[in-house]
């Protein structure tokens, strides 16, 4: 019979300078303690491992997601020992537990670790990981962009210049925003100041576009997300950030349980006889499910296949342009038959976009089997 006190589990509270340990020895009334504290640097990290190697015949160590990314996660990889990145979110907290210190978080993970009750994350490979942090950056120039047109936006309004149309951002309102000029000198530079940094922001958004297209294609997933994009409301970052984010949807067994990843499902709270369903969780991915609701407003009109897109088809298998069509002819009736019935615009662009995860994780699950 395996003696269950060879058996550590290891609990990390990683910072930016210090780790604090603790170790949960195996079986149910095993004992845990806290180790220290040790420096995060890599011979630390291998010094203290192969020490407790020497204790314990299995060691599984876990550390929550944060900041400090993977690189620890690599690491105990890479020493041979097993290793979890946890959820934060997921992890079991005590109400009344009111003292929260380095050490008690360490001893916290590692003696949930050992009952089992944490919720391992998926991690990235390095590759995967470069995407992703491509994407996100380009993420972040859009939002910079948004907040310097709605800084300049504010700044017309304050002074009561309107542009009389419906469309903003055009090459005629930014000749309608150069012709605009001030008495004071102070407002006319602090307008060409704001229109400059606009600019320089959208040139920014270009070429960070620009990169996810060149880099895609020589990707691992550069498959799936051209295959993403036979279905309406999927363009080529919205099909990135699908599987950058997502990255193997063959975790999910089922899409049920990808929806409730992204957060699209509806809360609960039931008890004995009483059944209350509120709003989505908001749960997850939070950049992916945005991405799905950007991309469900397209479904409000009939179901068509447009020039773009059918250049795009025609490179796919007949079988993704199938599921393309069944999802493009299934999300525009629903969409329909969901305003007939007085639903908000915003209930059912929600609603649309968790069937529409559904339709991509079927395409992403088939491309990657044919591959």
């Amino acid at each position: 019979m395996k003696d269950m006190k060879k058996e550590a589990f290891i609990g990390f509270d990683v910072s930016k300078n210090l780790h604090a340990v603790a170790i949960a020895e195996g079986g149910r009334y095993g004992e845990v303690r806290g180790f220290g504290t040790i420096s995060t640097t890599n011979e630390a990290v291998q010094k203290l491992l192969k020490k407790l190697a020497t204790r314990f015949d299995h060691l599984h160590v876990c550390y929550e997601a944060g900041p400090t990314g993977y690189g620890l996660y690599r690491q105990v990889k890479a020493l041979g020992f097993d290793c979890s990145v946890i959820a934060p979110s997921l992890t079991p907290v005590r109400p009344g537990d009111r003292v929260k210190t380095d050490r008690r978080d360490a001893e916290r993970l590692a003696r949930l670790l050992r009952a089992g009750e944490l919720t391992p994350i998926w991690v990235p490979d390095e590759t995967h990981e470069a995407i992703r942090d491509l994407v996100r950056a380009r993420e972040s120039a859009v939002r910079d962009k948004r907040q310097k047109r709605q800084m300049i936006s504010s700044f017309l309004l304050r002074h009561g210049r309107i542009y009389q149309s419906p469309s903003p951002w055009t090459m005629r309102y930014r000749r309608w925003l150069q012709s605009q000029s001030f008495d004071h000198p102070a407002q006319q530079t602090a307008l060409q100041e704001m229109v400059l940094a606009e600019r320089h922001a959208g040139e920014c958004v270009d070429r960070l576009t620009t990169s996810i297209e060149g880099i895609v294609p020589d990707w691992s997933l550069g498959p799936v997300v051209e295959a993403l994009q036979a279905l309406r409301g999927a363009a080529l970052v919205g099909a990135v950030t699908f599987m950058a984010e997502i990255g193997d949807v063959r975790r999910f067994d089922h899409p049920r349980k990808l929806m409730a990843y992204l957060g699209l499902v509806p809360s609960e709270y039931s008890t004995g006889l009483t059944t209350r369903r509120g709003g989505i969780t908001k749960a997850g991915n939070s950049r992916v499910r945005r991405a799905l609701v950007e991309g469900a407003w397209t479904y409000r009109y009939p179901a068509k296949i447009g020039v773009q897109k059918l250049y795009i088809l025609q490179k796919l298998s007949p079988e993704i342009q199938d599921i393309a069509w069944k999802a493009q002819s299934r999300l525009t009736a629903r969409y329909r038959k969901l305003t007939q019935r007085g639903k908000k615009k915003t209930v059912i662009t929600t609603a649309i976009a968790r069937e529409l995860s559904a339709f991509m994780c079927d395409i992403a699950r088939k491309t990657m089997a044919a591959a």
